[in-house]
């Protein structure tokens, strides 16, 4: 997508469901806004897809958590317990497939198609983990370069 310098990304949805909150229709961080031209394909798709899990986590009830459905494959789910990037091109999900069985995924940017899921929560958890919220705290910690 190119993009004006100086300018925030544009980002646009519609919903059927008026009240309908998503990530193109929120205030975008401003580590999110700032600059997109000058990051990575690699940390351009990290900051978005934070963005894209907290929302998703933030309309999960208690009983469920936040995975990734793979296509094209019989692997599964991946429960997300952790995302990164490596510039200039990667991005890697850590975390269990529904077996618990440590599970990485490491993609790139090119290939990137990423299906949210809600699947149950661990039994042995008291409540479901949430990983939207410390992406995003990282997100807003991290310099800005």
């Amino acid at each position: 997508m190119e993009q004006d310098h100086g300018k925030p990304p544009r980002a646009h949805a519609v919903h059927a469901d008026p009240s309908s909150r998503s990530v193109e229709v929120e205030p975008l961080p401003a580590k999110v806004r700032a600059a997109p031209e000058t990051k990575s394909p690699a940390k351009w798709a990290y900051e978005r897809l934070i963005l894209y899990i907290k929302n998703f986590e933030d309309q999960l009830d208690s009983d469920h958590e936040v995975a990734m459905g793979f296509t094209g494959s019989s692997a599964g789910v991946l429960r997300i317990e952790g995302i990164g990037y490596f510039d200039p091109d990667i991005v890697t999900f850590y975390g269990s497939d529904g077996d618990g069985t440590r599970t990485q995924l490491i993609q790139h940017v090119t290939q990137l198609s990423v299906t949210l899921r809600a699947i149950r929560a661990l039994a042995e958890s008291v409540e479901p983990r949430r990983i939207g919220f410390r992406l995003v705290s990282d997100l807003e910690d991290e310099e800005v370069s």
